[in-house]
């Protein structure tokens, strides 16, 4: 199947929460007795809106059989897809019970995954980081979820003035600050770092402020590197001594350098055909570490949700306020529902995390992540049970994990799957390999050719936002270079005219996309080139934002 455009790789995936999942304080005080109309068993809540339905059998066992059930559950996931390896990890009344690896870290040495080996977790990142900042509150009675970011990075801006005064580290956290899907994630895929691509998230048109979701890698990263300013510290220094060292998270790290110093570690493995993986890309997400850049393993993010069912308590001392904490898991933004059908139900996200409810009626906490180039991950929590399940693999965004939680938490509730989870998770996953580009499936014409020569296009063109791209030419073959020191090259070929091809490369552009370079001529001198790819954000249904147009210099 081709695509017109990008997808984004780092991604929530938050129907996850409205099609399998989902705090409440709800405790069931009791069962009422099966109603003769409904013939279902209801467990009483403190209140009448925190009643849910029965699990078809004790908390215990229904827990105990589905942990029993995981082991099959997980290698036939493997088997029928062709995703490499997993760890999978259950919590459990505070202890983990489920610890285990699965497959291979790597296809071409096909070395096992262990319980210690170390997996890239791209947006399961957000959950972790939104506890992180949850203990900096905590330790720092001066700081405040409400405290506007340029009050800790003072040169920080956006195009409109009035966001960048007032948007708070949880308008960046929760999605609502209006900077689309994807800014940023292009100009790291050509080779920006962080401050580079913060630097120029001024050029990004906004959308509405507060009014809008627009799931932003590069706005939460906003939020994060705002709170470790708080702290004259960088985001991994923040990281490592509030949350990783405290609970023991010995194999967790923000910084790609450390996850490639592991010996036991999963490489990526793109999708490369059906049920075909191979390990062709290493993803630096170091830009975007708050958002989707952290390394761990199963046994690690059990660790955290422990941390997080017990309210905030580690060893039975509290170690985040509980009610900071719960406002983490509030639902602060509408991320999905229906409003023309009054049968929708709504999805929401609080400050880096999904906020859903099971079919239930029981709240859940999850969130999922995924790489294009090689990692797809999902923790779900559901606070009325004491229990989380965490799941990780090494394999581009397939839908295993999400599966492997559905049928786990199915397992749980009813003592069978309700859905084939292995056939729908992996069909709704399946565009996420898609190329991307506007030429995608097209043939150039068969007399491709330039208007000009060669040297007509040579030249440096510059953008506000992508900066300078210098096009070259060597033996009548066409370079185009970005980013940089010019290190993301390209060959513009001959399509139709003054609209030339390129490939696209990056997390957001896999093997196979295709798109075009429109260069201008005014008269016969080459003025200006739209970099089309370049010209939307990679996102679906994304309108030409204008960042891709630049204006010849030289």
């Amino acid at each position: 199947m081709s695509s017109s455009k990008g997808r984004v790789r780092v991604v929530a995936v938050s129907m996850a929460a409205a099609l399998t999942l989902g705090i409440t304080a709800c405790t069931a005080a009791a069962t009422a007795d099966p109603s003769s109309s409904t013939g279902l068993a209801v467990a009483l809540g403190e209140a009448p809106n925190q009643d849910v339905v029965d699990l078809y059998t004790d908390r215990d066992t229904a827990v105990s059989a589905a942990v029993d059930a995981l082991p099959q559950f997980v290698e036939k996931a493997l088997d029928q897809t062709g995703v490499p390896g997993a760890q999978v990890a259950v919590v459990s009344n505070g202890q983990v019970v489920f610890d285990e690896g699965y497959g291979v870290r790597d296809v071409t040495t096909q070395e096992p995954v262990d319980v210690d080996t170390v997996f890239q977790i791209a947006s399961l990142s957000k959950p972790l980081s939104s506890s992180i900042v949850a203990k900096a509150i905590t330790d720092d009675p001066d700081l405040s979820w409400d405290d506007p970011v340029v009050a800790y990075l003072p040169d920080f801006t956006l195009r409109d003035p009035y966001v960048t005064e007032h948007g708070k580290i949880a308008d960046f956290f929760s999605h609502r600050t209006g900077i689309p899907t994807g800014a940023g994630d292009d100009l790291e895929d050509i080779g920006f770092d962080a401050d580079y691509i913060l630097a120029h998230l001024d050029q990004v048109p906004l959308a509405s402020f507060r009014d809008t979701y627009q799931y932003s890698n590069f706005g939460l990263t906003v939020g994060g590197e705002a709170v470790a300013a708080s702290r004259g510290q960088t985001w991994a220094q923040t990281a490592q001594e509030l949350l990783f060292e405290p609970l023991g998270m010995t194999s967790t790290t923000t910084l790609h350098e450390d996850y490639l110093a592991a010996d036991d570690r999963a490489a990526m493995h793109a999708r490369t055909g059906d049920g075909r993986y191979e390990q062709l890309f290493d993803r630096d997400a170091d830009a975007e570490a708050p958002a989707g850049g952290v390394a761990s393993t199963a046994g690690d993010i059990a660790k955290w949700m422990t941390m997080v069912l017990a309210d905030g308590e580690v060893d039975g001392a509290q170690f985040i306020d509980p009610l900071v904490l719960a406002q983490t898991y509030s639902a602060h933004s509408i991320t999905g529902g229906d409003a023309k059908n009054l049968t929708s139900r709504t999805s929401h996200y609080g400050f880096g995390t999904n906020v859903g409810a099971t079919v239930t009626g029981r709240v859940n906490i999850n969130h999922s992540g995924a790489f294009g180039w090689g990692a797809a991950t999902n923790a779900t929590m559901i606070p009325d049970l004491n229990l989380g399940i965490v799941v990780l693999t090494n394999g581009a965004p397939s839908g295993v994990p999400e599966a492997i939680v559905a049928e786990f938490v199915d397992l749980v509730q009813f003592g069978a799957e309700t859905r084939p989870w292995l056939d729908l998770w992996p069909a709704r996953f399946a565009e996420f390999s898609d190329p991307a580009g506007d030429l995608v499936g097209e043939e150039p014409p068969t007399d491709a050719a330039p208007t000009g020569p060669a040297g007509d296009y040579v030249g440096t063109y510059t953008s506000p936002y992508f900066g300078d791209f210098t096009v070259s030419e060597q033996n009548g073959i066409l370079t185009g270079a970005l980013g940089p020191d010019g290190g993301y090259t390209f060959e513009l070929d001959p399509w139709d005219g003054d609209t030339l091809s390129f490939v696209p490369t990056g997390e957001n552009a896999l093997p196979g996309s295709l798109s075009s370079a429109v260069f201008v001529r005014e008269g016969e001198q080459i003025t200006g080139v739209t970099l089309t790819y370049f010209n939307t954000f990679p996102a679906p249904d994304q309108e030409p934002n204008g960042l891709g147009v630049f204006t010849r210099v030289g």
